[in-house]
């Protein structure tokens, strides 16, 4: 008897959840077209031109590559700190207007997502450049006498990617924010204290996960950027996304070209780790 309930039991045990089979085909698809050809990248970057660490003993070697980097994380944060201002802001007043004002202030937000990131960075190109819109109209005011250079730098890039951005950190802070009570901060500006206080005190710490879930979604986003800096940069502020095109299309370097994709690959996977620690990651991105 005992051997015929330790054979069903180890029969149990080896048995395949049937729901498994359900998403199989997409687990092979997600290997085939994901995960084999990140290995591929990874296997490149230690085995180009030769086999060992030479790659990546360039982070610590190559003055070119520290500047790249560190001048991506600079224009990443700047970036990010600037769209959490404005998105904070927006999605604050989206929370406390009215139902019919917040459907146009939705509208306005989504309509730059219809819109291609190729024709907004042109379009900024066209508005900033020394004989644009922005310098025309600062000249014929009386305000500048030569034209001030607004793109084609580090200024240029940061405008068009905050303008591409601000609009992923609206929307999960004000998701976040509709499911913050309103009646906690009643009570706190029933208790006498004023909007400040109740703002400083009750809503902005409840609305801490927001920030933080948003501030995670637009630096990873901001760390990928090409198209934007390629051409507000004018060659002049190379991030990594573009220093990595350089190295694969232009200089064949196919080795230091897959280090950097890795690099940046295993920091934006340690950044969600880290983050996951504070705030439930799955729940801020809708995965629950």
């Amino acid at each position: 008897m005992f051997g015929i309930r330790s054979g069903k039991m180890r029969y149990k045990a080896f048995k395949i959840n049937p729901y498994w089979m359900l998403i199989l085909p997409l687990l092979l698809v997600i290997v085939q077209f994901y995960a084999y050809p990140i290995l591929k990248v990874l296997w490149v970057s230690f085995t180009d031109p030769t086999p060992g660490l030479h790659n990546y003993q360039r982070l610590f070697t190559s003055g070119a590559i520290q500047r790249m980097l560190w001048r991506t994380l600079k224009i990443c944060a700047i970036t990010t700190f600037l769209s959490m201002f404005f998105g904070y802001i927006v999605a604050y007043m989206m929370t406390h207007v009215s139902n019919r004002h917040r459907v146009w202030m939705l509208l306005f937000i989504l309509v730059p997502f219809w819109v291609s990131v190729l024709a907004r960075a042109f379009s900024w190109l066209m508005l900033l450049h020394d004989g644009g819109l922005a310098n025309t109209m600062l000249r014929e005011m009386g305000f500048i006498t030569e034209p001030i250079h607004l793109v084609r730098n580090q200024l240029g890039v940061v405008t068009g990617m905050v303008h591409f951005m601000v609009p992923y950190a609206i929307l999960p802070l004000f998701a976040n924010m509709q499911g913050i009570e309103q009646r906690l901060v009643t009570a706190a500006r029933s208790l006498g204290a004023g909007p400040v206080r109740s703002f400083w005190y009750v809503f902005f710490p409840l609305s801490l996960p927001g920030i933080i879930g948003a501030g995670l979604l637009v630096f990873i986003l901001s760390l990928g950027f090409f198209v934007t800096p390629a051409i507000l940069g004018g060659g002049k502020t190379v991030m990594i996304a573009e220093y990595v095109s350089v190295q694969i299309l232009q200089v064949a370097r196919w080795g230091v070209g897959a280090m950097l994709a890795g690099v940046l690959l295993i920091f934006v996977g340690l950044l969600v780790v880290i983050m996951s620690r504070f705030i439930n990651i799955r729940e801020m991105f809708g995965a629950t």
